[in-house]
């Protein structure tokens, strides 16, 4: 996780054009407040360089995001800096990340998750999670499945080539271990003549959604619902992403026994 996105951080929202982050952000909205997480303070986990943090900034919640690439960072300040939405955010690595309090939301995209490669550090993740929440807070996050790593991006080359600069996505999914391996080309321009070459290696893995759940119960979460990405249905055999949503319930109990 420490390697990941930095020269890729200069060029990172070019290259994620092709994403709608206003439509991601409407239905993440919904399922919030769904929830009842209508407003307040909420926590962004691989916030990046903030374009979902200042979106749900902008619809009345208090953000903040934190992430471990502080080049990421950089950009999301500046985007701060543009907006005028008083964020907060934290270099942090989200295995062990650090609040002054408890917030009424966390939530997680763009596969920030699968960046977590061992059952364990994903599990103290969902405890730091749960030891964050406000009673009854509600964590929402997605995960990219087994099947979009064995079925249609694993093995596959992806690139593009762009007057602002050029990449080459290369993947190689062990499904032994579940680790899908990006290695990340990029061709990025120095002055009018002159290119230079970077290199980066992502590594992510797919987690089975029984496991997920289970880590999730372990960490004290009760699990609420899965979701196949950006609807209100359970997921199939051929889902590529998935919505998670799990609710903080050991606070309440513990007041109940006082």
């Amino acid at each position: 996780m420490e390697e990941s996105y930095r020269s890729f951080a200069r060029v990172y929202d070019m290259f994620m054009d092709n994403i709608d982050y206003p439509s991601w952000s409407v239905y993440l909205t919904q399922l919030l407040r769904e929830y009842g997480v209508e407003d307040g303070l909420l926590l962004e986990l691989g916030c990046g360089t903030g374009s979902m943090t200042e979106l749900l900034a902008e619809q009345g919640y208090d953000m903040i995001g934190v992430d471990n690439s502080e080049d990421m960072l950089e950009m999301a300040m500046e985007k701060r800096e543009e907006s005028g939405h008083d964020i907060l955010y934290l270099l942090q690595d989200m295995r062990e990340f650090e609040l002054y309090g408890t917030v009424r939301g966390v939530v997680s995209v763009c596969d920030s998750m699968n960046y977590i490669l061992e059952e364990e550090d994903l599990l103290q993740v969902f405890r730091l999670v749960n030891n964050y929440l406000d009673p009854g807070g509600i964590f929402i996050f997605d995960l990219n499945t087994p099947y979009k790593y064995q079925e249609v991006i694993g093995d596959d080359t992806i690139a593009e080539n762009r007057e602002e600069g050029s990449f080459i996505w290369e993947n190689y999914y062990d499904e032994e271990t579940g680790i899908n391996e990006y290695a990340l080309t990029l061709f990025l321009p120095e002055d009018e003549d002159l290119y230079r070459k970077y290199e980066e290696f992502h590594y992510q893995k797919a987690y089975e959604i029984p496991e997920v759940i289970r880590l999730l119960q372990e960490a004290g979460l009760e699990f609420v619902t899965v979701y196949d990405a950006f609807t209100h249905e359970a997921p199939g055999e051929e889902s590529q992403r998935v919505y998670l949503i799990a609710r903080e319930c050991q606070k309440n109990k513990k007041e109940e026994n006082v």
